[in-house]
């Protein structure tokens, strides 16, 4: 008998010390499989994956062209917008996550995924991922763009691997959001409804504007809202702005987005399984 090649050995079951129980696969090829599949289907749905680029760099071209010049006259607004637009980005591209996510479950593969020897949450995992990978690109893209125009950071290569990183972490944390929201709407259609609802959230921080600019009543809820303290983190390490207290007001509310969106996708797939 001819001994299995590595990528088979990963995908074969553990036996199963108990008749009639399902083995599960070995170690993380399932998420695997789900990575890749999830990543297949983004490159072919090639309008969303360039409408979550375009439409970034298309705000990012109409608020320095068009508004820049009302608000900073001597150009200098590019280098204030940029991290704003950059969180714009990673929800524009991760809100698809909500539909491929509520396409899944609307079309039969997670009732055919569920007869598998598989952990309930690697569809999830799959899609996540890949999520990630794609926003990455896409964040890219738009600061290369923003090189382009005239962006010109102050920030070291600590800073600079500190602000990716608070961006991995905030792509990552709305991505899990995004996907139980797409576990939770009803059908794809509803899915990119709620996702679009979240993506003006941005707007009421210090995203384009300075906080202290706004009226009495939205300045506090700007300065209560966890999109402001994860833009002011990012645009102090890369502009050298005061941080303060900001990353870690920052990486707290990433932290509790995270345990919720974890928790309510886990309780809505397991619902769902019933």
């Amino acid at each position: 008998m001819s001994a299995l090649s590595p990528a088979a050995s990963a995908l074969a079951p553990v036996a199963s010390p108990l008749p009639g129980i399902r083995p599960r696969l070995r170690g993380f090829a399932a998420e695997r499989v789900f990575v890749r599949r999830s990543l297949i289907l983004s490159l072919r749905d090639g309008e969303t994956l360039s409408m979550s680029i375009m439409l970034p760099v298309t705000l990012m071209l109409l608020f320095t062209f068009v508004f820049g010049g009302a608000i900073e006259n001597d150009g200098s607004y590019v280098d204030y917008v940029v991290p704003g637009i950059i969180l714009l980005c990673a929800g524009f591209g991760a809100a698809s996550t909500a539909t491929y996510v509520s396409r899944d479950m609307s079309t039969g593969i997670i009732d055919r995924i569920r007869t598998m020897p598989l952990r309930p949450g690697s569809v999830l995992t799959g899609h996540v991922v890949a999520s990630l990978a794609r926003n990455l690109v896409s964040t890219a893209v738009v600061f290369g763009v923003a090189l382009l125009l005239g962006f010109r950071p102050s920030a070291g290569p600590v800073q600079w691997l500190a602000a990716f990183g608070m961006i991995a972490v905030y792509i990552l944390v709305i991505t899990y959001l995004y996907a139980a929201i797409g576990l939770a709407a009803g059908s794809p259609e509803a899915a990119a409804g709620y996702g679009f609802i979240l993506m003006f959230v941005p707007y009421l921080s210090s995203a384009f504007v300075p906080v202290h600019t706004m009226p009495t009543w939205l300045q506090w809820v700007a300065e209560n809202q966890p999109i402001t303290p994860i833009i002011e983190t990012i645009r102090g390490l890369l502009m050298g702005t005061p941080l303060q207290a900001q990353p870690f007001w920052a990486l707290g509310w990433c932290a509790v987005i995270l345990a919720i969106s974890v928790l309510w996708g886990r309780w809505l797939f397991g619902r769902a399984r019933r």
